[in-house]
């Protein structure tokens, strides 16, 4: 009998289990997890109630929200991809549902059912779970392969390496001949204080521009004001997509933020246009733009060197540009980072160039399987994380269960 060790119990590695089994109900599967618990990050995920994965259905699009692992992932998400993802849990009895921003959750609206459906799948197979059993060494001996823990001894004839970013998942990965890109963090929202947002907490804008100075990354989409900083999917987008630089900039950097995702010369034209046609209306009273809330408008007029009691015929046309400037190219100065709500994720693992995606196997070693967050790949929010564990849980699954 064919015989299988999981490092870690979270949903890439009871992915793996269960469609393994699946494939070949013969094998010997073992689930090793180090804590008490397992699924925790399943539980904790999309506010509780389990981003499974994004409503995109095409794999070279899907492929544009991983900052890492695009093109590697492209060939994998033709083998397994969202809809995949959809029948998968609608045939075990648990529909999901796409939202107005493509974000995917179980009808149930709670990541309890997600939990169950894996934890009753493996229960139902015959699947051994062993919680506290951290693993300590692995180790190829001939054909096989030994993997230790504190209290016990595993041979196996294929391993699955599907634990979080540790360091000790890092030491025993490195053992194995293996190389770690360093991880840093992926999903943050950046620390901004400054005179123009503070205390606009919970302010938004539905499609600002957001754009790292000196470099070519920008991201868009809804910005919203926290009492650190800046966050949502505009700044969330573009903290995975510059992780990396952000990184080695210690977190000290400049952002130019354009609140309506305009031109400049198309808005100063609108704010001239008011001039000539509400000439005796105060400025700062309402914002021209449905899109800026009145509360952040009398911010960039006050920016603007622009004065509460001035009117639109008042203004001179130096004042009118650098409004223009503060509603498309506003600079503003991150100080540090804040991870997002509980979603920590990270930039790094095992270098990709490493894997044989057609099999999510190492290419240094047989039988060796990495899926989920340990290899390099990483996305923007949106359930993208989990549709990557998805995809290599299944296409690792079949390749381990080849009799």
């Amino acid at each position: 009998m064919k015989k299988v060790i999981i490092i870690g119990g979270g949903a890439a590695g009871f992915f793996t289990a269960i469609n393994a089994k699946e494939n070949n109900p013969d094998l010997e599967i073992t689930i090793l997890e180090k804590g008490k618990e397992v699924l925790q990050k399943v539980k904790v995920s999309g506010g509780g109630r389990c981003n499974v994965t994004h409503a995109c259905f095409d794999p070279k699009e899907l492929c544009e929200f991983y900052p890492r692992g695009k093109k590697e992932l492209l060939g994998p998400f033709h083998q397994f991809m969202t809809g995949d993802t959809f029948e998968w849990f609608e045939n075990r009895g648990i529909p999901l549902k796409i939202e107005g921003d493509n974000r995917v959750f179980p009808e149930a609206n709670t990541s309890q059912a997600i939990v169950d459906c894996f934890q009753n799948a493996v229960d139902n197979s015959g699947i051994t779970l062993l919680k506290n059993c951290g693993v300590h060494s692995v180790y190829q001996q001939k054909e096989q392969w030994v993997v230790n823990t504190k209290d016990q001894q595993f041979i196996a004839d294929a391993v699955v390496v599907s634990a979080g970013s540790s360091n000790k998942i890092w030491e025993l990965v490195e053992s194995l001949d293996h190389t770690i890109v360093p991880p840093v963090p992926s999903l943050f929202t950046f620390n901004i204080k400054d005179k123009r947002i503070i205390d606009l907490l919970g302010i938004s804008v539905p499609n600002a521009t957001v754009t790292l100075v000196g470099t070519k990354l920008e991201s868009s989409g809804p910005l919203l004001i926290t009492h650190w900083g800046m966050s949502g999917p505009a700044v969330l987008k573009l903290s995975a997509f510059g992780a990396r630089i952000l990184a080695e900039k210690n977190y000290q950097y400049n952002v130019e933020v354009n609140w309506l995702s305009r031109p400049t010369d198309k808005v100063l034209n609108v704010l001239l246009n008011l001039k000539k046609k509400q000439p005796k209306k105060q400025v700062h009273l309402k914002s021209p733009f449905s899109d800026i809330p009145r509360r952040l408008w009398e911010r960039l007029v006050a920016a603007s060197d622009i004065a509460e009691i001035l009117k639109w015929a008042d203004l001179s046309n130096v004042q009118l540009e650098k409004l223009a400037n503060q509603l498309t190219k506003g600079l503003y100065n991150a100080n540090g980072k804040s991870t997002f709500k509980e979603e920590f994720v990270t930039a790094g693992g095992i270098d990709l160039k490493e894997i044989n995606f057609k099999r999510f196997e190492s290419r240094k070693h047989k039988n060796l399987f990495f899926v989920g967050e340990i290899l390099n790949i990483d996305a923007v929010t949106g359930g993208f994380n989990f549709q990557n564990a998805w995809t290599g849980g299944f296409i690792a699954a079949k390749a381990i269960a080849e009799r």
